[in-house]
Parts: C-alpha cells; structure tokens; sequence
C-alpha cells in the first residue's frame, strides 16, 4: 500500500480539554476543522467502534460510507504502519474506496478530521485534521503517527477516563468534500497539460522575463492585436533578427503547440543579450517600447494604425478661469494611464483622484493672458478612451523618509464592470455607452527587489477566467481574480483559524499593477474568433516544416540506445589529416576529424554494413576489407586487423603477401611546413627499414636516390627518427603503425628554416602539434567588419606574446605594434584584461586558467594610431561633442600625455569641431551626473591622468546667452526625461531664465538652444523638477514664470519627450529597454 504521509497540511493532534461531544457533530467540526474559505459540497461524519482492540489485526478497514458522490472508508494499523518495531502507535487514514473502479481522471478534494474517542464518554478523544486532493496515485491520507498507544490506554491529564477503554473505541471520520470549481484545487501539477485542461498554453521563462510573459499572453489573448500582428509582412526575415516576425512565431505557436513556448528567438530578435533578459524591467516601459517597434513595422501595411486605434485615448490638460471666461487647454494622446493606489480604495476613486481638480487661488492665482492674476481650476479630462484600456497601477514609488522606491501593497479594490462615463468631457461622443468589462489582470507577487509575474485573462465572452503562470495555465474562480489580488496585508492569503502557527505576517506581497479593460461594445470586434484565414499561409508553411524537422530529431534521440556511429577512415580522408594517428577523435586541443559516418542499428549484420559502406564509396563490395582500429596502451588509435568474412570472395587487389604488415606513412613538407598522409604499403616484416625509401620516392614522383629521413610515430610526444638498416621485426613495426618521412636537407637549409622560425623536421613539427590551439580574434569595439574581422589563427602555447601580434599584424596588415589585444571571461565573452607587452608572456599563460574549453580563447583586439609602449604615457579618451544645440554630433578621439590638462583637451577639440561664427568661442567639458540630471563641469585644471576609467566625456559650446547672464538672471539645469523621472536621455544642459518672462517665450528660447522643429517641440510637455518635495513633475502651462520658483541647487528643468536615441537611462543601475529588431 502506498502510504503518503503524514501532516502534510494538518495540525498536530491535540489532546483537547474543552468539552466539546464527538457526537455534536456540528460543534466538533467548529472546533476542529478551520475554514479553507472553499464551498463545501458534502458533509458527512461516520463512525467505527472496534472491541477487542489488542486481538485486533494488523491492518483493518472500515465499511464505507458516502460523501459528495464518493465512497470513503476508515484506514487504520491498530498498532502502527511501521515495518520496524516497537509497534507503539496506532496509525489511521481516510481512504478512497475502490479506486480502481472510479472513472480515468478521478478526483476528490476532502478536508478531513480523524477522531479516536471513548465509548462512554465522547468528549475524551484525540482528533487530527488535514486535507488532501484524492487522486489515483495518492488515494489515502493521514496519519503515520496518529497517536502513541499508551497515551491511548491511559488516563490523560483533564480526562476521568482513557481513550481506550475496556479495550473498546469509535474511531469517527468527519468528511467535508468541498467545490472544486478549476479542477486545480491543492493540485500537484505532476503531468499537468494545460493544453487538454484550458485549450491554452504557457511561455517558457528565461530568466527574469515574466514580466514579459504575463505581458505577451495578455496581447495573445487580444485577438485584434494578433491579426494585426500577423499583418506584418515577413516573408524574407529572419527571426533573430525581426521582432514582428519573433512575434508572429511565439504567437502561432501559442495557438497550436501542446507543449509551453520559448521566448529565447523573440529576446535575441530585440538584441537583448544574456544580461538584458535577466534584468527585470517594468512591464509597462517594456510594453511602450514593443508597441512603438510593432507601429513602425506596420507603417505601409494592412495593419497601419491597429495599435493607435486600439491602445491610444485623449485627454485635455486645462486651465480654467471662474471669473472670467478664459481657459488654456491641450490635447495629448495616451497609451495607458497611471493611477494612484496609496490612500484609494479602489479603482472608482483613482479615477476621481486622477480627474481632481485644484484650485489656483490666493497666492496661487494664475496668469491669464491680458486678464492679470485670476482664480482657476487646473485639471485633466478624458475627450475618449481606446477600446483596449491599459490601466497602470502605481505600485512602486519614492519613499522619501527612506529615500528609496518602496512597493505599495496596500488593499486597492477594481471591478469586473466600471462606467467611465463621469470622467469624460461634456463634448466626448456618447453614441455607445463607456462601459468596460474587465479582461485581464497582470500582478506582481514580491517586493521591489523582485518577485514573480503572472497574468490572469478571460480570453472572451464564454471562456471562464485563466491564470497565466509562465509555462503552466489553469482555471481561476472570481476570488482569485478579485480579492486575492486587491492587496492589503493579508497573512498570505491563510485564513485567521490556521493562522496561529505562523509568526510574523509575510514580507512578500501579491497585487495587481496593470489591469486591461475592453469596452463592452467592442468585444465582439477585439476578442472575435480566430479563424485559420488570420494565420499568414507562408508562417504556417515555415513552422509547420520546422515542427517536422523537430519530431523527426526527437524520434532520432529516443532511438538513439538502438543505434552506433561508425566513422570511416579511407585513403583520402587520411591524406587530408594533418596530426597524430590516421585522425582526430577526442584530442584536447583539437575538433574531431570530419569522418563520413554511418547510424548503425546494433542489430544490423555485419554484411548490410559492408554493402551500405561499399555503396557509399562506390565500391564494388568484393574489393574492399574493413579493418577495426583498437586503443592502443600507449593512447593511439590504430588498425589492428581487418575483420574475418568468407575469404575465397574476396578480390581485394594487391592480396597482401602472407607474413606483410600494413604501414601507413606521412609526408612532412618542410617548405610548406605541413604533415598530411600519403596513404599504405604493405611491407614483409623481414624485409629493412631503408626498403621503404624507393617505394616512397616512387609515390612521390622523386628522383630514385632521393636520400629520406624515416621517423616513427609512436605516440604525440614520442616520434623517433628509424635506423634503415634494421628489419620492420626488429624495429617492433606491426600492422597499423604510422611512418613519418621527410627529405633529408642539407645543414644550411636547416639552419634557415629555424632561422626563421619554421620547423626543420617532423620531431619540432609534432611538438607543435602538441601544443597547438585555435586562438580565435574579435574586435573589441566594433561589430566585426571588412575593416575589423573576426579571425583565427593557429600557434602554439609554447609560443609568446611577440610571436601572437606579429601574426595577427600580419593578417590585418598593420602593424603589430599598434595592436592592442584584451583577454576575455571564457562563460561569456566579454572583456577581462589588457595584455601587457612588456610581459611577453607565453600563449598558454594567456589562455590560463581555461576551465572550460583549452582548445580556443578568445581575444579582442584593438587597432590603435599609436604603440602601445606610447600608451603607457599617453591617456586614450574619447570626447562625444554635442554642439551649440545639446545633440550627439560626433566623438573624437584623443591621445594626450597623462599630465595634459583638460583646457589642452578643449583646445585640441577646439581645431577639430565647428564652433558658431561670432559666438563665444568657449568649449565646456563635462561628465553627466548618474542620474542623467545635471552636468558635472570639470574646472579645467584636472590633469586627465587623474581622471578615474572608465568615464564618458561630453562637450559642448557655451551659448553667448550663458556667458553674458548677470546677477539679475538664473542658470539652471534642464534635462531630458520619457514619462517617468528616472527614465532619463540624452544630454543635460545648462540654461538662462529671465526675470518676468512668461513660459511661452522662455520655450522659445529653449527651442533655439536645443534646435527642434515646431512639429517636435509641440510633443514636448515641460515640467519643474523639485528635488526638495520628491513631487511628481508639476508640469508648466505657457502663461507661467518659472523665474518666480525660489530654485534650490539640484531643482531642475525637465524636457518630458520620447526617447529616439535608444540611450535612456533608467535610474542608477537599470538599464532602459531598447528593442533593436
């Protein structure tokens, strides 16, 4: 019997000294078994009395009785289920009756409470309580050690009696089968499918991507966000490097696979390397960037404009007078909108907070033009929503007590249904009514740190709810969707009755932060069918094909203990290897020879794999003999006899005479400095060593005479030059052995051959060979190029620094001396340490320590103007100019002596940008500060040695403006940021404010100083960033003057616009997403 243990999810028992009767079955079940905020289906108590109880045997079973359409019994081991002595306890489990005859895929969730009580007096008992989701393979549940038995036989203290008595007891079950409403209740997940149980399946999760993933399923389940996806022609792309045809993929397969989905070709597709897929980035960021990529690549198509007209609303920004009539207003797009959560109770009043008006009164009145100061209201307004409704919830904000993001958990109530009607303009169109139906939610379980993502989505009308959890989906109640993710700082969600053991509330937290509405009367157009017609026919074709390919490589693995490889060696490809043996296998400096081979099933006979070899090579069967190569003790690979068949069938030409062995030689070439095979002889074993020489001259199409030096290849490090004069006997020459021949030069062409670094004989040759690895060279900088290619080269570890660059100089033609070379981190490529000259250290301590793969390193190199052995004086620095109008215009780089100053730096940039005639003729240097916000000048004097690597230096041209402010201005900072403050980009930028100036003319003025069009500047939104209040951005209307703010040293001007330079910054340490593809 299967026995599964044990309190899993039960209390310990409790011998209980309130009196509460075993038979007040309502009472008892208060008392002893909590709510599990489930409904219950059935409730059922039954009851077992057993006389005789120490002649009782070993294992019993109770009749059975019925509860929620099931048969239960009682499962009890009167003196323990345990194999091993001392039988001192008793043990009793609820048990599924008949299993075996229940229907396939059977269940049953039951919270259950086991009762041991006296026959006399039933309020002397001893109860445990679990619960458990009875399934075929765990069809018992309870207790091992239910009891010890003397505590049984005994009076326990409170008590007059013992529990057993008279060796009699009832042993009493109350059952509860309760409503399991998804299927998936208490569920284990083992042999889960999401496919058969929702018709849905999961993403795979890469790392930190969930985000990403709760994100992708929700666009999935948006049909009219598919089809239009789907639009996008990418007949002639190719995944990794598309984005929209990544996209199309992931969701085709969503729609037809069984199995959960990879996301690994979408994250390549956006140019996220390893790093960027692990970092967790804000999904409604991710979400802008995504669509902002998809609505370029739909320009020009079928699907043009799906995203605006799905996605984008309108709301106005005004500025009202209440005493005159007068109102400043625009109009601005969204995509989402961002709500408060802190101090809302739910999602009616974020609303109300967000559509709030203020008050400009009292010392706060407005500017209005030609009016003077008036009373006004300031506030915002919807003029529509999109069909599709993001709503970000802001969970995540600036604490300023702990100067840090903090995640708010508190309780923050949304509906299924909500009427946005009160929050629209008084001239929005109200042809249909602005009911919204709540369609999915995106939460987040963690804290700022981290956490988990998954999403919760009603596909459409009839489907019921789905929890979207990276690779697994599965039904959800209302509850689930609602209050259990409403926040607040519930203990984790367990009801108060179970909660006693628990010590401290939990730190980690689950709550929504997005939630997706559709407008009631565009469901049927957004969430329609799918039909096959969506699906484009070429993404069919092509992930049909793969799939194909896929289950075919499957079928191949799970065959694979059926098969073996055999790899054949032949005469030609022994004439193309060059190194030990007659070719590579496992040599740990170097890839396996590329051998024809054949997949031969174990049971094949030895004929049919002659005949397919025989076949293969176009050879007429009888004329070819298979010999099989052996390990030899000495760690080569040889031929050690050809294997035995039916003989007189054979006609292999020239028979080997009787008492031959067969030789195999090599020719060292020491002009072309190689070693390649020349193929077999055959050689009677009494006949001399030096018989070989006019064979050889004979196949080599030498002068007869030619004088040859004869070496054997006994093992790598063992080559040792032949005497000609003794027999191959007496040599130890056998069948297999390896012949090494070479010319035999005169002493002065040696002598000029090692002059120049080349190898006189096979000895030196081999040696190399030994030692040779692949050292595989990538631009540090660039993507490799014609100018910068990527390349190998082969040397040896014994061979050094010197010997590396002169090689490398000469593949890319410049000098070696100007060659910068930086070694790499093996995991990951990337870059580790520059190598220094001066060290002239060997190739094998450069690669060291290799954990990973001693046959390649990789390096990066770098082409310098200038020698390295300059640049041990010299500081290198690279300078980005930006101009009279704050933009990236080009970078320069520099190479000044480390004491050069950073006025010397100015003055060489100086001659090589283009500064505005009649301007100042001033350069500023700068570095940007880490939050993107302000510049951090340098005075001029700093020597650049001083200044810490690695750093990014800015220059600009100091505006007239700037240079001719007086004491009556203000110099500001202003810097660029997208919607949200830490989403800094570009260059921050000092500025003039004047006194009395009206906003509308400074923005002018700005315009000039920062150089965009009308078109640009009006998508521009201005805002005054006070570091004091950690406020929000208070954005500024025309008829401001910013001049009248008392400014604080780090106040600033903020630029909120788009980010077109893919450089945003996002907050110290997090990295902005860039989607490439």
């Amino acid at each position: 019997m299967d026995v599964l243990d044990e309190r899993q999810n039960g209390a310990p028992p409790m011998e209980i000294d309130e009196v509460v009767s075993v038979r007040d079955h309502e009472a008892f079940a208060a008392k002893n078994m909590p709510d599990l905020g489930h409904d219950v289906k059935d409730f059922q108590v039954f009851t077992w009395r057993l006389n005789n109880w120490k002649k009782l045997e070993k294992k019993l079973t109770s009749p059975e009785f019925d509860c929620g359409g099931h048969k239960w019994r009682i499962l009890l081991f009167p003196f323990g289920n345990s194999n091993a002595p001392p039988n001192d306890t008793v043990s009793v489990y609820l048990d599924y009756g008949e299993p075996k005859k229940a229907p396939e895929g059977w269940h049953a969730c039951a919270q259950f409470a086991l009762v041991i009580s006296n026959i006399h007096d039933p309020t002397v008992y001893t109860v445990s309580h679990a619960h458990h989701r009875f399934i075929a393979e765990e069809c018992d549940w309870g207790f091992t050690r239910f009891s010890e038995l003397r505590k049984l036989f005994n009076i326990q203290d409170g008590h007059s009696r013992p529990t057993i008595e008279e060796e009699s007891a009832d042993i009493t079950v109350y059952v509860r089968v309760l409503e399991d409403p998804t299927g998936v209740l208490w569920h284990n997940f083992v042999n889960y499918d999401s496919k058969k149980e929702t018709g849905f399946v999961g993403l795979k999760n890469q790392g930190a991507t969930c985000y990403m993933n709760s994100l992708l399923q929700s666009l999935f389940c948006t049909n009219y966000f598919r089809k239009a996806v789907y639009q996008i022609p990418t007949e002639d792309d190719h995944p990794t490097e598309s984005v929209a045809l990544a996209l199309q993929r992931v969701f085709y397969h969503l729609q037809t696979s069984d199995q959960p989905v990879g996301t690994t070709e979408l994250t390549k597709s956006f140019g996220w390397k390893s790093l960027d897929s692990f970092l967790q980035h804000d999904v409604q960021e991710f979400n802008r960037v995504l669509q902002d990529k998809l609505e370029s690549k739909m320009k020009g198509t079928k699907a043009e404009g799906a995203i605006a007209k799905l996605f984008v609303g309108k709301m106005k920004s005004y500025i009202k007078c209440v005493n005159v009539d007068y109102e400043s207003s625009r109009i601005e797009e969204f995509n989402d909108i961002q709500l408060n959560v802190k101090d809302m109770k739910n999602l009616y009043e974020s609303f109300k907070d967000y559509v709030a008006v203020e008050m400009l009164e009292g010392e706060n009145k407005y500017q209005a033009e030609g009016l003077g100061l008036q009373d006004a209201k300031k506030g915002i307004i919807f003029q529509s929503f999109p069909p599709v409704l993001h709503l970000q919830l802001k969970r995540f904000e600036y604490d300023i007590q702990r100067d840090a993001m903090v995640k708010i958990n508190d309780r923050h109530e949304f509906p299924f249904e909500i009427d946005l009607d009160e929050f629209l303009d008084s001239s929005a169109d109200r042809s249909q009514p602005w009911v919204y139906k709540l369609h999915g939610v995106l939460v987040h379980s963690g804290d700022l740190h981290g956490g988990h993502y998954f999403a919760l989505i009603k596909p459409d009308r009839e489907t019921r709810w789905l929890k979207f959890d990276d690779d697994r989906v599965t039904p959800v109640t209302d509850k689930e969707v609602l209050e259990e993710n409403y926040g607040g700082e519930a203990l984790n969600g367990i009801p108060p009755s179970l909660q006693r053991n628990q010590v401290r509330t939990m730190k980690r937290f689950t709550n929504a932060y997005m939630l997706v509405y559709i407008r009631e009367s565009a469901i049927d157009e957004i969430l329609a069918p799918f039909t096959e017609d969506d699906t484009p026919t070429h993404l069919k074709r092509r992930l049909d094909e793969e799939r194909l390919q896929n289950e075919a490589k499957k079928k191949e693995r799970e065959e694979q203990h059926l098969f073996l490889t055999a790899k054949v060696i032949t005469d030609e490809t022994f004439s193309k290897h060059e190194g030990f043996d007659l070719a590579s296998f496992d040599e740990k400096n170097w890839p396996p020879s590329d051998l024809p081979s054949f997949r031969v099933l174990k049971q094949e006979t030895y004929a049919t794999f002659k005949s397919r070899v025989a076949q293969h090579f176009n050879f007429p069967e009888s004329q070819i003999r298979l010999w099989v190569l052996v390990n030899r003790q000495n760690k080569t690979v040889r031929p050690d006899t050809h294997i035995s068949e039916n003989e007189p069938a054979l006609t292999v030409e020239p028979e080997p005479p009787p008492q031959s062995i067969m030789v195999f030689l090599k020719h060292f070439d020491t002009s072309k400095q190689t070693l390649y095979g020349i193929g077999k002889t055959y050689m009677p074993r009494t006949s001399k060593v030096g018989d070989l020489v006019a064979i050889i001259n004979e196949r080599m199409r030498w002068t007869p005479g030619t004088p040859l030096k004869l070496f054997e290849e006994i093992k790598p490090a063992m080559i040792e030059l032949m005497k000609p004069k003794l027999s191959f006997a007496q040599s130890e020459i056998q069948d297999g052995d390896v012949i090494c021949f070479q010319v035999d030069l005169p002493e002065k062409e040696i002598h000029d051959l090692e002059s120049q670094g080349l190898y006189s004989n096979p000895v030196q040759f081999y040696d190399f060979l030994q030692n040779r690895v692949m050292i595989i060279f990538r631009p540090k900088f660039e993507e490799p190029n014609h100018d910068h290619p990527e390349f190998n080269l082969v040397l040896s570890k014994k061979q050094n620094y010197d010997t590396m660059s002169a090689k490398a100089g000469e593949f890319l033609r410049h000098d070696p001396i100007k060659l910068r070379f930086t070694t790499t981190h093996a995991t990951n490529g990337s870059a580790k340490a520059v190598l220094k000259r001066s060290l002239n250290q060997s190739i094998a301590e450069i690669m060291a320590p290799t954990y990973i793969n001693p046959t390649t390193t990789v390096i990066l190199y770098e082409k310098l103007d200038v020698s390295i052995v300059e640049l041990e004086t010299k500081r290198s620095l690279k300078v980005i100019w930006t101009g009279i109008h704050n933009k990236e215009e080009a970078t320069h780089p520099f190479l000044l002596p480390k004491t050069s100053s950073v006025y010397d730096l100015a003055d060489h940039l100086a001659k090589l940008v283009t500064l505005t005639p009649g301007g100042t003729g001033k350069i500023r240097v700068f570095e940007i500060s880490k939050d993107g916000k302000t510049q951090k000048e340098f005075t001029g004097s700093e020597m650049i040695g001083n200044i810490p690597d690695p750093v990014e230096l800015y220059a600009e041209e100091i505006p007239q403006e700037e240079l001719e402010a007086d004491d009556s201005d203000k110099v500001i900072s202003v810097f660029h940021f997208s919607n949200q403050l830490v989403r800094t980009h570009g260059i921050p930028f000092k500025f003039v404010l004047k006194r009395g100036e009206k906003f509308a003319d400074t923005k002018k003025r700005l315009q000039a100083r920062i150089g965009v069009s009308d078109k640009d500047l009006a998508k521009y939104r201005f805002a005054l960033i006070q570091v004091s209040t950690f406020k929000q951005p208070s954005y500024i209307e025309d008829d401001d003057t910013i001049y009248e703010h008392q400014f604080a040293p780090e106040d600033a001007l903020g630029l909120d616009h788009l980010d077109k330079s893919g450089k945003t910054r996002a907050g110290a340490g997090e990295k902005a997403i860039v989607i490439r593809g």
